[in-house]
């Protein structure tokens, strides 16, 4: 196995290089450090796929096995981050299908999911009837993100949520960075539409 410094890598520093190196030779600090660097971005983007918290943190932890399972066969493709969210997004889909072949429902309770991750922090105490408005319209928008097939939802939430560019989704799902466009303009489109209430 080569060292990760005599890696070409064109998209990991020498930090982080020296990191994966560490972790990979069996650095219990290392490791430590890498799960801290990431363990919060591996479970807000399981929680918005999963919409549940216990299972978000279930997936947090097999995320992280498998990233030190396989980290000595990554080979700097893209930055150690994205090789992470790839790595989440295929457990958080093989966790869907496990879900759908035993029948179990996808839907989630909003109140389990605003007790989880809480409502924005603001400076104003807000009016009543803004608050209820404002919460109304964060439950009639996760429920939508919900409804939305798991690929199109994936594609939504990290661009619009977690911020990747369409070359890192495009790592991240193993599809070309035409395909993360289009899946993004349906799932707007269909966002809208539930929205909207033009969806039956």
């Amino acid at each position: 196995m080569k060292n990760a410094s005599s890696i070409g890598w064109s998209e990991v520093d020498a930090r982080e290089a020296s990191l994966i190196e560490r972790c990979v030779s069996g650095d219990s600090s290392a490791c430590a450090d890498l799960v801290s660097a990431h363990q919060r971005m591996v479970y807000g983007l399981a929680l918005n796929l999963l919409g549940d918290r216990d299972e978000a943190l279930d997936l947090s932890q097999e995320v992280f096995l498998r990233v030190f399972r396989t980290l000595s066969a990554f080979r700097g493709q893209s930055s150690l981050r994205t090789w992470i969210y790839r790595i989440v997004v295929n457990q958080a889909r093989n966790r869907q299908r496990w879900w759908r072949r035993r029948a179990r429902s996808l839907q989630v309770s909003l109140d389990e999911h605003l007790q989880a991750c809480g409502d924005l922090a603001c400076t104003n105490q807000p009016l009543p009837d803004r608050l209820l408005a404002s919460k109304e319209t964060a439950a009639r928008l996760w429920q939508a993100l919900e409804r939305l097939p798991f690929d199109q939802r994936t594609a939504l939430v990290l661009r619009e949520i977690d911020g990747l560019k369409y070359d890192e989704i495009a790592f991240s799902l193993g599809i070309a960075v035409g395909t993360v466009k289009s899946r993004l303009t349906r799932a707007r489109q269909a966002l809208r539409a539930e929205l909207l209430g033009l969806r039956p």
